[in-house]
């Protein structure tokens, strides 16, 4: 896997996939940039969201559960001094559907403890809850 990565100025960069997408990245006004694009650590908490979110779409269709919608809340927390990791990232998942618990607890759990790349590289303590048309789930992965 390759990308290239750009300079445009200032604080700005243009991130080109290997496949064809391009991203924008720049930094804060206070910090030099102008805001016209995405911060890398926001990035770093997108790609594992998309990451996730395309295991456990792919673990529940091979279930023949039918989701009717999916969406999720990142939220990393940052160390206080540099490097400013991510020390700690949790990821809520909303689902609707006709999804029994067990099987949006195992399809999150595999993508956790086993398929999602993006979290293996990652060294924050990654922790994870869900809801099921609108009821929180009853454990936190």
């Amino acid at each position: 896997m390759k990308t290239t990565v750009v300079w445009n100025g200032n604080m700005s960069f243009s991130g080109q996939s290997a496949s064809g997408v391009t991203i924008p990245m720049d930094a804060a006004k206070d910090v030099g940039g102008n805001d016209s694009g995405a911060r890398p650590m926001e990035l770093l908490l997108h790609a594992l969201a998309g990451c996730t979110g395309i295991d456990i779409i792919l673990i529940l269709r091979k279930m023949r559960l039918d989701v009717r919608a999916f969406s999720m809340e990142v939220e990393g927390t940052r160390a206080e001094d540099h490097p400013k990791r991510f020390t700690e990232i949790h990821i809520h998942y909303a689902l609707e559907g006709d999804l029994p618990e067990e099987k949006v607890v195992r399809a999150i759990r595999l993508s956790k403890e086993k398929y999602c790349s993006v979290s293996h590289s990652l060294h924050a303590a990654i922790t994870a809850s869900y809801s099921i048309n609108g009821v929180r789930g009853k454990e936190t992965i």
